[in-house]
């Protein structure tokens, strides 16, 4: 019989056990994949002062922002090697779909890893300035690194997000603790393991593990972070937001969101249906800007709702490493319930269950966790399916009658992540896309994620942009920095204040 595979965390160059241990288990057959050391807070304190002695001894800060891309470079090249075992490993520890692995999971972060090694070459890092002063100077401003990052990292996209928050900050000259979610490490110790190899000294990029509370809390907390990126729900968000605000550390939190797909009445009806099934159902719903509220024109409700039934009973919900499986199991039994527990409140509430709603039926349903994918009509905007973020394979469907209703229901939640816009005008589109409370709108798409694109929402669903263009400014500090040239006194703001130099 093969042994389990156990994880380690990894401080300061080293990689380090624990007395006590976690199990990842399959989410498609509960079967034990793997152990992972369970890390304290006194783990997390020894991965701070190893980044912290890191950044202030300043190899990596002082390294040429060339010499840090080609690091990043490397270590994308060196994953992409092993990417049919990253895809795997992703599959076994979160049930991520293979297709999806294969295109998000795996794809997206090297795409976005390389991304930002270009973007570290041709970064102005030092730029000159004018100085509109009556006195011969000349000025600097400098974006410099802020020092030790914590990135607290999801179960749904491990490598996505670490890609997110650990490129840019590497790539800025900065110190990184990462802290994986306990149920999805396995790709992240990979990561750690081939950016080390690629040439990154000891106690850059620390690894520790550990429950959420206790862990990441510490990490939040620590005097010598003055960094977070966060990505998880608004609820842990807010306790992130309170716990670092008491010491001014700079904050990136990406969080929930219940973002709204419009169609119009001039959609491409079929495109519009592929399009609205993929907002919502792609990796279960399991997606913080999943189009999960469907808003449809009165004149096309109920053609284009017997059109998405039609369609979602030809999804295929299977082994999540079969590549023709289209729908995989959600992470855990207690998620799968609060999925159901969702499904069961909209119908209290008046909703219809069109289709789905339930556990699928079969042996192999019966180990894993497992909803069908669900359509519910009948939704008014005040019902919690059409407010709270649900995280599973739920569709609620929502009529209006104008496009200004439909303006005012897609901005009517707490959240502001994504929105969705399926129409042939695209000025009418563009226009209604201005008006969206949204970080993110697509336009005849869904999930258009290239690495130039800047990523984060507004309102409940976060604080500042990951990856972009301006993906370093989250991880630099600007300063100014002027030089006097005139060799006098004469016309100086001192020399006006304080007045002549006394006898």
């Amino acid at each position: 019989m093969q042994a389990v595979p156990h994880a380690l965390m990894h401080i300061d160059g080293k990689w380090i056990d624990s007395t006590a241990h976690y199990e990842i288990r399959n989410p498609a057959t509960e079967e034990l994949v793997a152990t992972l050391a369970k890390g304290s807070t006194e783990h997390a304190d020894q991965a701070v002062a190893a980044a912290k002695a890191a950044f202030e001894e300043g190899t990596w800060r002082d390294t040429p922002p060339s010499e840090r891309a080609a690091v990043l470079r490397r270590a994308a090249d060196r994953l992409a090697q092993r990417s049919n075992e990253l895809v795997r490993l992703q599959v076994n520890e979160n049930g991520a779909p293979v297709r999806l692995a294969e295109a998000l999971h795996i794809g997206t972060s090297l795409a976005h890893l390389r991304y930002q090694a270009e973007l570290a070459q041709r970064y102005l890092f030092e730029r000159p300035s004018a100085m509109l002063a009556p006195v011969l100077a000349a000025a600097l401003i400098r974006r410099e690194p802020i020092g030790v990052c914590a990135a607290i990292v999801p179960w749904n996209f491990p490598l996505v997000h670490a890609a997110w928050k650990i490129a840019p900050a590497l790539a800025a000259g900065n110190t990184i603790v990462l802290k994986p979610d306990e149920r999805a490490p396995l790709t992240l110790v990979e990561i750690v393991r081939e950016l080390e190899a690629a040439g990154l000294p000891p106690g850059v990029l620390n690894l520790i593990t550990g429950d959420g509370p206790e862990v990441g809390g510490r990490l939040v907390e620590h005097p010598h972070v003055r960094k977070i990126s966060f990505t998880g729900s608004t609820r842990v968000g807010h306790d992130v937001l309170r716990r670092a605000s008491d010491d001014f550390r700079h904050l990136t939190l990406e969080l929930g969101g219940k973002s709204a797909n419009i169609v119009l009445e001039d959609a491409d009806v079929q495109t519009a249906v592929d399009g609205a099934l993929f907002a919502c159902m792609a990796y279960s719903g399991q997606i913080c800007a999943a189009g999960s509220r469907l808003l449809l024109p009165d004149t096309l409700h109920d053609a284009f709702v017997e059109r998405l039934i039609a369609r979602v009973k030809t999804l295929r919900i299977s082994d999540p490493l079969d590549p023709l499986t289209d729908i995989g199991p959600l992470i855990s039994r207690e998620k799968r319930d609060h999925v159901l527990d969702c499904v069961s409140a909209a119908r209290k509430q008046g909703a219809r269950i069109a289709c789905g709603g339930g556990v699928p039926s079969g042996a192999r349903f019966t180990r894993g966790h497992w909803v069908e994918p669900t359509i519910i009509t009948d939704v008014t905007p005040d019902m919690r399916i059409a407010q709270d973020e649900v995280f599973g394979p739920v569709l609620a469907v929502l009529r209006y009658r104008t496009v200004e209703e439909a303006i005012e229901i897609a901005n009517g939640t707490d959240y502001g992540l994504a929105a969705g816009i399926w129409s042939r005008d695209n000025q009418a589109a563009l226009d209604i896309a201005a008006r969206l409370e949204a970080g993110a709108v697509w336009i005849n798409d869904w999930y258009a994620l290239p690495p130039h694109f800047p990523l984060g929402g507004c309102k409940q669903s976060g604080i500042g942009r990951e990856s972009g263009d301006h993906a370093l400014d989250e991880y630099t500090e600007e300063k100014a920095v002027s030089i006097d040239l005139s060799g006098g006194v004469e016309g100086k703001l001192y020399s006006l204040v304080l007045g002549a130099e006394a006898p």
